[in-house]
C-alpha cells in the first residue's frame, strides 16, 4: 500500500491508514487499555510495516472503526468532496489499484469533455492467502494471539 500511496501522489490521490486496534491481541501487544497505549502500538506498526503514510488513530473506544464497519482490513476510497466510492472489507493492494486507475482515467474522459454518470457496482475480488505470513504477524503479538486464533478455529 505504500507503493500505491507513492504511485498516485502525484495525482494528488492521497492515502491514510486508521490505526483501529489489534486484532489478535497477545503478550507483546495486549488488548489496548489506554490511548497511551495505542499510541505506542500504531507508532510500532510503523516501525515494524514501514508505514510511511500519515497514520490515524482511532480513538479508543473505536468510535471510527464502528462507524465504517468494524471489518479487520478495511479499505475505504473517498472523493474529495468526502463520497464514499469504493468499499472492501478486505485490503488487497491489486484491487485498489485497480479503482484508482479506474479514477483516474475518469477524470481524464472527464478533462477530454466526456459526460460521464456514476452507477453502482458490486463485485467479488479475490486475494493471495498468506498463511505463513499472517502467522509471522501472530506471532510477532505474542504467543497467547496464535493459541488463541488456532483455538478459535479448532
Amino acid at each position: 500500500m505504500n507503493a500505491i500511496a507513492a504511485q498516485y501522489a502525484a495525482q494528488k490521490i492521497g492515502s491514510i491508514f486508521l490505526y483501529t486496534h489489534e486484532a489478535h491481541p497477545g503478550e507483546h501487544y495486549p488488548h489496548i487499555t489506554s490511548f497511551a497505549q495505542k499510541l505506542r502500538h500504531a507508532q510500532a506498526l510503523r516501525t515494524i510495516y514501514g508505514v510511511n503514510r500519515p497514520i490515524l488513530v482511532d480513538a479508543l473506544d473505536g468510535a471510527c472503526h464502528r462507524a465504517y464497519g468494524s471489518m479487520p482490513n478495511m479499505t475505504w476510497i473517498f472523493t474529495r468532496a468526502g463520497l464514499p466510492i469504493y468499499k472492501s472489507d478486505w485490503t488487497d493492494s491489486d484491487s485498489v489499484a485497480n479503482m484508482l486507475d479506474y479514477l483516474v482515467t475518469i477524470r481524464q474522459r472527464r478533462r477530454d469533455g466526456e459526460r460521464v454518470a456514476p452507477f453502482h457496482v458490486e463485485r467479488i475480488d479475490f486475494r493471495t492467502k498468506d498463511q505463513d505470513g499472517f502467522y509471522v504477524g501472530l506471532t510477532r503479538n505474542g504467543s497467547k494471539a496464535v493459541r488463541e486464533f488456532d483455538e478459535a478455529f479448532e
